[in-house]
């Protein structure tokens, strides 16, 4: 799986859009105003900062070597993801879990405009 791959399935789900805040090569996924996905564009292997249910992160960090608490952010509720040797299907679940819980942390406002595009 590559970085245009994961740009592709985030930019499908309502409401999402992709800036550089930090720097040029941090691609920043955000659904509203509120990030749910990092991705260093420069960085070999391709890794991903993603939110994850805390006690779906430590299960996750337990099974998979690959799957570690994200550099520079809560540990308790963001893993950092290097794709290689991860089925394309879980980092879909990974992307997929990290919009969800911070899409639900939205206003009841800004859900209904992002529902609304």
């Amino acid at each position: 799986m590559d970085a245009n791959e994961i740009l592709d399935y985030c930019l499908a789900k309502k409401g999402v859009t992709e800036s550089f805040p930090f720097d040029n090569e941090t691609l920043v996924m955000k659904v509203d105003t509120k990030m749910f996905l990092l991705m260093g564009l420069e960085r070999q292997p391709l890794a991903i900062n993603v939110k994850t249910d805390p006690e779906w992160s430590a299960e996750l960090r337990e099974q998979y070597p690959q799957i570690t608490g994200a550099y520079h952010m809560n540990k308790t509720h963001w893993n950092s993801v290097t794709v290689d040797g991860l089925k394309r299907e879980l980092i879909f679940k990974l992307i997929d879990q990290s919009y969800d819980l911070v899409f639900k942390s939205l206003t009841k406002k800004a859900q209904n405009e992002v529902n609304s595009l």
